[in-house]
């Protein structure tokens, strides 16, 4: 129901309290809605040398209404996205992302195929019936790649788990739903 934006120096402390206590073999990232945020988690992340970082760009509530500010969404794709190993967003997210509107598989993958050549990172476009966003999906890929898999492994041991999940009805947490379609793409056209 409602934000409240942490500090920048606030959330540097909690960053750099995570990667000196034990060092994260990954990082998922939610929703960041200001540039400032945007910029303090480049910065540290950067400083860190974090690896398998995993965005889950939320910028768009199920509601339609666009959650971030536009100089933060601008800050993100020039910053923040070119540091991931992969995004996750759901076709709202992916609209706005890419500039187009996305009616058909075709369209998301071409939204994919945007966002990756823009931002230099492999994206995951979640779709289907819903366009709510499954975050247990970015959360699974996260494990996994600190599992040591690869992306395409990750990502597919993670739909399965989603998949399973929802087969026994367990509670993922509101607005999870089947991953009808599910496009990946990557400038070394890892599909």
């Amino acid at each position: 129901r409602a934000i409240m934006e942490v500090t920048p120096q606030f959330l540097a402390q909690q960053i750099d309290a995570v990667f000196e206590d034990i060092r994260p073999d990954a990082v998922k990232i939610g929703m960041v809605s200001s540039p400032e945020l945007v910029n303090t988690i480049a910065e540290r992340l950067h400083f860190y040398h974090a690896q398998n970082i995993v965005v889950d760009p939320v910028v768009v509530a199920t509601s339609g209404s666009v959650l971030a500010r536009s100089e933060a969404v601008s800050l993100l794709k020039s910053v923040l996205l070119p540091m991931a190993t992969v995004i996750t967003p759901n076709i709202p997210e992916a609209q706005l992302l890419s500039g187009i509107e996305i009616h058909s598989s075709q369209q998301m993958q071409q939204a994919a195929r945007i966002i990756s050549e823009e931002c230099g990172c492999a994206v995951l476009c979640k779709g289907g019936h819903s366009v709510s966003d499954a975050n247990d999906l970015s959360s699974a890929i996260a494990a996994h790649l600190a599992l040591g898999e690869d992306l395409k492994t990750a990502i597919q041991k993670s739909k399965e788990y989603i998949s399973q999940a929802l087969a026994a009805m367990l509670d993922l947490g509101h607005g999870s739903g089947p991953l009808d379609h599910a496009f990946i793409l990557r400038k070394d056209s890892l599909q």
